[in-house]
């Protein structure tokens, strides 16, 4: 189980009541208010791995990576092998560790100006964990949160074997981040997903990171296959993660631009009728399921206004309405509660 682990697996004044309304209408307005999570102590600590890497001396390789391997054992392992993908073999490692240095220099100065100080995001993150520990008492939380430099094609945030908290800062450092602008990256991540390389997602996808975690333990072998269904697992996932995070923006933990989420609750008669109407529910085919719960820029058969990945919205809206009526269940019990008996349950007529 701890090798699956590993894995991949955010005018003022009237914007901010604007951001405000929205945030309990898609937020917190039918859920129960937030406990009290102030007297649950949390033992995390940052480890800016980044730093020791990029200050090893490249003309003694061998002798620094056995430094960084005995300080750091089980994350330089898991740096080398699964991040950086290095093959198991003393030349490979130091002359790959040597080019990926020099290669990736400037985007390590680039996360120093940003990630000066962690303090704040390691207390975001600190605020999640203690409402993980309220709601779920037996996950193990992590100890550690590792920052690292990694490709650009790399992770951006895992759960390491040792249950640590991997950060890739090489994709946080700001949606106007010169190098997110090249082709080669834009290839990578258009813009629509580059605009969440913020800082105020890293707490956010760390919690999720956690979620994708608790759910794995909870229900490994559970596969869903009709639409619906995946849409109600998006929608558990997006609910845990408002327990989660009660006073993080919507905008930040659903991914939607603030735009895209008013427009998504000004047209969810249309959105539902859209899928009953073209008999999608039940739709079990890839090609035809995609489109409704992968990220996009938008989901064209709903307009350029709609946010990708509409099943999360409507998935949320089901479960929501559901626990309305089960208020007395816990985030343990949603998590294996069958979709459909959510969905049959719930009826969700918007």
């Amino acid at each position: 189980m701890i090798v699956n682990r590993f894995y991949l697996i955010r005018a003022m004044k009237k914007l901010v009541t604007s951001i405000l309304t929205v945030f309990v209408l898609f937020g917190c307005s039918s859920r129960k208010q937030a406990p009290d999570v102030s007297t649950i102590k949390i033992d995390l600590k940052t480890v800016r791995f980044e730093k020791d890497f990029f200050a090893i001396d490249t003309n003694n390789m061998d002798k620094e990576l056995q430094k960084l391997y005995t300080n750091q054992r089980g994350f330089t392992q898991d740096f080398l092998y699964n991040i950086l993908g290095i093959v198991h073999n003393p030349d490979s490692i130091m002359s790959n560790s040597k080019l990926f240095i020099s290669t990736y220099r400037n985007i390590y100065i680039a996360s120093l100006k940003a990630y000066n100080d962690f303090t704040p995001i390691e207390n975001e993150v600190k605020k999640g964990l203690q409402y993980v520990n309220y709601y779920f008492p037996k996950y193990p939380l992590p100890k550690k949160i590792i920052t690292f430099i990694g490709p650009f094609n790399s992770y951006a945030g895992i759960i390491t074997p040792d249950n640590s908290l991997a950060v890739g800062l090489q994709l946080y450092l700001g949606k106007n981040f010169t190098v997110y602008q090249s082709d080669e990256v834009l290839n990578m991540y258009p813009s629509y997903v580059s605009r969440r390389f913020e800082p105020q997602y890293i707490p956010v996808n760390c919690m999720k990171n956690i979620i994708d975690d608790i759910f794995v333990l909870t229900q490994p072998t559970k596969r869903s296959t009709q639409l619906i269904e995946k849409m109600i697992d998006e929608g558990k996932r997006l609910y845990v993660l408002d327990a989660f995070m009660p006073n993080t923006a919507d905008s930040l933990k659903t991914g939607y631009t603030q735009q895209q989420i008013e427009n998504s609750i000004a047209s969810e008669k249309n959105i539902w009728a859209y899928f009953v109407e073209s008999d999608l529910l039940y739709q079990t085919d890839p090609t035809q399921i995609n489109p409704y719960i992968n990220d996009g820029p938008n989901t064209a058969e709903l307009g350029d206004k709609s946010p990708g990945n509409i099943g999360q919205f409507v998935g949320y809206q089901i479960v929501k309405k559901w626990m309305e009526k089960n208020d007395k269940i816990g985030l343990d019990k949603l998590i294996t509660m069958p979709a459909k008996q959510i969905f049959e349950e719930a009826k969700y007529r918007p």
